[in-house]
């Protein structure tokens, strides 16, 4: 406590006498440049003194300082005195961060300090030498940052001189030459000195970054040795939709590309996700349309299921889809395809059963599988999961779902529909609980309407067998003040149970370990903004690395690993994750873009949120599907989209207008002048576009207009 509080003194006096005594007059050049003549050990002093106070005092004068250095000591004796000066400031600065102002830096700069904290743990000396070098932070909050973390005062001393001496000497040289100009004319200024000093600094930031790149590229790779030649411009792990659009894309820029796939390809969306699940929902959803055919004025026995006969059809879909992802076809288009289980052996060296591959790039494209959680018991039984459900020909009475996210939810109605009770289990609050809640609540009456029965704030906490009879043992639970509070115990029958909790990433059998390649806490593989692992050849993108994982993002995150491996020395592009879609196959579907109204509110960004119910829809009306809405959210007082959800028929296809309108800057007035066919679903987009125009409509303008048109009648 001594300690802190004699810091906390020393820094007030300090604040105190600069601003007194008015040290500030003195940081000028004709000050020190008067005072070097007559007495030049005392002025260097001086100017030492005044330099290693204000940074530590984290004063913003230290540009003005270092250009004042150079022109009055010249370029050596200035670079010596600035460059220990800033780093003994730095250090003061940094030891009573670490001493006093913990708590302060930590609350105020938190998200900041997130990011320098992981910087630390994961390089240590060389992350705060990059900092030096391009600076991401000001150079206080740095000085202030630092002292938070556990690097030692000696690393960190040096490495500041180190990291700050290039800008040093650059800035020291400039300050020289301004002070070398004898004459205010464009020969005067445009001197070689000064040009070259100019040049310098425009320069610094490009060669500080390949600098740090340069210390970067060399620790990361210093363990390996680099093939002299390689076999591939590019190997990618995988065949999914991620791999398979990375792979395409490097044979269309006639790149050598090898696609190692160890199962099925196509991956998860072909072979048990997308396609078998909208397969399986096309028979469903054609069951219900029978059901309700009497709303229409047809009558009709009520329709048997043939269980066998819908499952084939889906493996028929499979397999009439699958060449559009088949060896022979990416073999046809330029892509080399090998069969079996990847291994990296080196950055730059990927081993496939006994044959080692080299490769200038890789790409991580494994997707991910679903994730069955712990619970006990559940390993005895056969569970379902979205892997193993579509090898199943004899249809459950009953079914448990574990999950009511887009999965759950989709996979229960449709086994619903199609003749199995359904129970549908989560500990959530809400169905689908990444979507606003008037949307979940809608879907979870429209499930419960339809006979599943929809158990929310319930924990599965076991699983057990009596009588010849499976059993899950559920806990309901109430969110206390501090902890959930258990309100009741439940015992659910069953004949299968599916596992719909989530996906995990694929990581696992790909020697990740060995190389040291890192994970989210998520469990995915840890990319930069170019999908970039801690190699900067090896790049990962899908479902792998999330965080969306969805086919399509998959497919978008494909172009930039693609791009970034093969031209990523020329120009690197930054993945872009502002505007993703996606779609919730239940009845009535679900599509999403941009922010929803939880997001707006975690975020604390304002918005205005209008709605048009597709009750109100001349198409909805006339094809019974009057269920759900538009709802868009706008900045107050704006057009701009801010986010869309739809919930109603179709509503993946009319999100598109919304995606259209958030990624190419239009709004709202721009889809309401838009001529949109009639009877369409589409035309819901223009009138809840209407809605908002109405909401924001001149008034005042309108009464002049009413005053105007009742004058042209000759009334008053």
């Amino acid at each position: 406590m001594l300690k802190k509080v004699l810091v906390v003194m020393a820094v007030a006096i300090g604040v105190a006498v600069y601003f007194l005594l008015d040290l500030q007059r003195f940081i000028s050049v004709e000050f020190f440049q008067g005072l070097y003549r007559q007495q030049p050990n005392v002025t260097a002093g001086i100017y030492f003194l005044i330099y290693v106070l204000a940074t530590t005092l984290s004063l913003p004068v230290g540009a003005l300082l270092t250009l004042a250095g150079g022109a009055v000591f010249g370029l050596t004796t200035g670079v010596v005195l600035v460059s220990f000066a800033s780093t003994i400031g730095a250090t003061f600065a940094f030891l009573a961060s670490r001493t006093v102002l913990s708590d302060w830096v930590q609350n105020k700069f938190e998200s900041r300090m997130q990011v320098v904290n992981r910087g630390v743990e994961k390089e240590g000396a060389l992350y705060l030498f990059s900092l030096r070098l391009i600076p991401l932070f000001p150079f206080w909050l740095l000085n202030l940052a630092m002292g938070l973390t556990t690097l030692k005062i000696r690393t960190y001393f040096w490495v500041s001189q180190l990291g700050m001496l290039p800008a040093t000497v650059v800035y020291v040289n400039a300050g020289s030459e301004l002070a070398a100009i004898e004459e205010l004319s464009i020969s005067g200024i445009l001197t070689p000195g000064l040009l070259l000093s100019f040049t310098l600094l425009a320069l610094l930031p490009f060669f500080a970054r390949a600098v740090v790149t340069f210390l970067k590229r060399r620790k990361v790779y210093q363990a390996y040795k680099k093939p002299g030649h390689f076999d591939a411009n590019m190997v990618v792990i995988g065949g999914g939709s991620a791999g398979l659009v990375t792979a395409l894309i490097g044979a269309a820029v006639k790149a050598r590309v090898i696609l190692v796939e160890k199962a099925d390809m196509g991956g998860d969306c072909l072979n048990t996700g997308c396609v078998p699940s909208k397969a399986l929902i096309k028979a469903a959803r054609t069951m219900a349309d029978i059901r309700r055919a009497d709303e229409l004025g047809i009558s009709v026995d009520e329709p048997t299921v043939d269980f066998p006969r819908v499952m084939e059809r889906v493996a028929d879909v499979i397999n009439t889809i699958a060449p559009h992802d088949s060896v022979e076809r990416f073999t046809e288009l330029g892509v080399e395809c090998i069969s079996g289980q990847a291994a990296l052996v080196s950055p730059w060296e990927v081993q496939v059963d006994n044959q080692v591959i080299t490769a200038k790039n890789i790409i991580i494209a494994t997707g991910a599988r679903p994730f069955v959680p712990p619970i006990p018991g559940l390993e005895k039984l056969d569970y379902l999961t979205s892997d193993n459900l579509w090898n199943l020909r004899e249809q459950p009475k009953s079914m448990l779902v574990l999950g009511a996210g887009p999965i759950g939810c989709e996979l229960a109605q449709a086994f619903q529909r199609l003749g199995t009770q359904i129970t549908l289990v989560d500990m959530m609050p809400n169905v689908l609980p990444r979507e606003d809640r008037d949307v979940s609540d809608l879907v979870r009456r429209q499930l419960e309407r339809e006979g599943v029965e929809v158990l929310l704030n319930h924990k599965t906490v076991g699983f057990e067998r009596a009588d010849q009879v499976d059993f899950a043992l559920l806990e309901q639970v109430e969110q206390g003040q501090q902890q959930p509070i258990t309100v009741q115990q439940r015992r659910i029958a069953f004949d299968k149970v599916l596992v719909a909790v989530g996906r995990k990433a694929i990581t696992d059998g790909l020697g990740l370990e060995a190389l040291g390649l890192e994970k989210t806490p998520q469990g995915t593989l840890a990319v930069d903004e170019y999908l970039r692992t801690k190699f900067p050849n090896i790049f990962a993108c899908g479902d792998v690395v999330g965080p969306y994982q969805f086919t399509h993002t998959a497919s978008h995150q494909a172009w930039y690993a693609a791009v970034n491996a093969l031209f990523g020395s020329v120009r690197r592009f930054a993945v872009d994750y502002s505007v993703i879609p996606w779609t919730t196959f239940t009845d009535p579907e679900v599509a999403h873009v941009g922010l929803s109204e939880a997001d707006a509110r975690e975020k604390n960004i304002a918005y205005e949120v209008t709605t048009y119910p597709l009750s109100d829809l001349d198409r909805a009306i006339a094809d019974n599907t009057v269920e759900g809405f538009v709802k868009v959210l706008t900045p107050p007082g704006k057009d701009r989209v801010l986010g869309a959800t739809v919930i109603g028929a179709h509503a993946g296809e009319l999100i598109t207008e919304f995606v259209t309108a958030m990624k190419q800057n239009l709004g709202l007035n721009k889809i309401l002048g838009t001529i949109h066919a009639y009877p369409t679903l589409s035309e819901a987009n223009k009138m809840a576009a209407g809605v908002w125009k109405r909401g924001h409509a001149p008034e005042k303008l309108l009464s002049y207009a009413e005053k105007y048109h009742r004058w042209r009648l000759g009334r008053k």
